[in-house]
């Protein structure tokens, strides 16, 4: 059956699904580091695309901007067969720690954001990623020596609210930045018994009005999705031992 706003059928959708938010990068992964890549679904914009990377089936679909979208997205998905599920995204840096372009590997998300109170009915709650995705992510980012951070982000609704004095406040409290998407992801994730990770590319420093560079966030985009593949050829690799080896 064919879900509301994910169109795509059972089958459709490979169990390790990358999540960027903008469609067009949604079309720039499939092309660039996926083979065979096919569009299986263009509603609303929300582009998804399922090839192979090294023999391994991975699927990108869009998220759209902000939370709502991707809590929507993500519960589909699984309905669909994902079962790993990689935000791939941008982020803005919290600390000059953080370098243009820097990747930041998240821990865990602030849940700054309305759909993750809605869903928990506003009780207490901490959504973080899972462990052995961000330890492939890690061991794949050392081996590329790609520069990359990993702990603690903010997920927020209101992209032009945020100021210096906050992030330098969040900062204080080891939030590395902040993005829009990953506290749903991780949520919902966890609702359904699917993995989750979110890898972030920093594209400036909140307060600065100006993204970095063309060319310097094309090179940490670029940094992310090999690091995020990488990841899930580490995983699907373990995986295929635990079906093979000695029982």
């Amino acid at each position: 059956m064919s879900q509301i706003h994910v169109r795509g059928l059972p089958g459709d959708v490979a169990p390790f699904v990358l999540l960027p938010g903008d469609p067009n990068r949604a079309r720039h992964i499939a092309q660039t580091y996926l083979d065979g890549a096919r569009e299986y679904t263009s509603h609303r914009q929300l582009l998804g695309f399922t090839g192979t990377y090294w023999g391994v089936p991975v699927s990108v679909q869009t998220t759209g901007m902000g939370c709502p979208s991707a809590a929507i997205v993500a519960e589909e998905l699984a309905r669909l067969g994902a079962r790993t599920l990689i935000r791939v995204g941008t982020l803005g840096g919290a600390t000059p720690s953080v370098a243009p372009g820097d990747l930041v590997i998240a821990t865990a998300a602030v849940p700054n954001d309305g759909t993750t109170r809605q869903l928990l009915g506003g009780a207490p709650y901490a959504p973080a990623a899972s462990f052995e995705v961000n330890e492939a992510a890690v061991q794949a980012a050392r081996a590329q020596g790609a520069p990359h951070h990993v702990g603690l982000i903010m997920t927020e609704d209101a992209f032009y609210a945020s100021t210096p004095e906050h992030a330098r406040l969040w900062a204080g409290r080891g939030v590395l930045g902040f993005e829009m998407e990953a506290s749903a992801i991780f949520l919902v994730a966890a609702q359904r018994g699917l993995r989750a990770a979110c890898l972030t590319a920093c594209s400036n420093d909140i307060g600065d009005p100006q993204l970095v560079p063309d060319d310097v966030l094309a090179a940490g985009v670029d940094r992310m999705v090999r690091v995020a593949l990488e990841a899930i050829a580490t995983l699907a690799a373990r995986e295929q031992g635990e079906r093979t080896g000695p029982g």
